[in-house]
């Protein structure tokens, strides 16, 4: 092989992995053609969104500290939704907060009574090492709305 055909392969090949290493894919590819759902649209409105497939795009403002089982994403606008995987299926990589992500999923919502809401609360301001304030709580309905997450593509450092 001559010596500029060997340099042509190998810059093709560098740029090849370095396109590669700057997106890391995790779960299930992403749907091709699946628009970005705004995730104010979704907080807004979640009933209008249960049990539907949809991406979610913005920056990762949280990601589990202990198993890596769900990012917080956060759009431009401020909102923030929750996705949750599966223990040990998917783990996202502690490193990933402040990065972009495109998350895709079913829209879910967990109802449930004021004790084991107040339960819920503790143990995510434990997760995020703050003291937990009973009356952030409110006065109800108590629903977590998040994605349930079946893959997810988040931008590299």
């Amino acid at each position: 092989m001559n010596r500029k055909l060997l340099t042509g392969v190998l810059m093709i090949s560098v740029s090849a992995i370095c396109v590669a290493g700057d997106v890391g894919r995790y779960g299930e590819a992403l749907t091709p053609g699946l628009e970005v759902t705004p995730i104010e649209e979704i907080v807004a409105d979640p009933d209008a969104w249960v049990g539907k497939k949809v991406q979610i795009a913005g920056e990762i403002s949280g990601v589990c500290a202990h198993q890596g089982c769900w990012i917080d994403i956060t759009s431009k606008a401020d909102a923030t939704l929750r996705v949750k995987v599966d223990d040990g299926v998917i783990v996202f990589p502690p490193d990933s907060v402040g990065r972009h992500a495109v998350a895709e999923g079913e829209v879910e919502i967990l109802d449930m009574e004021r004790d084991r809401y107040e339960d819920w609360m503790k143990h995510v301001a434990a997760e995020e090492g703050r003291e937990f304030d009973p009356a952030e709580i409110g006065e109800g309905p108590y629903q977590i709305v998040r994605l349930r997450g079946l893959g997810s593509e988040i931008q590299g450092p």
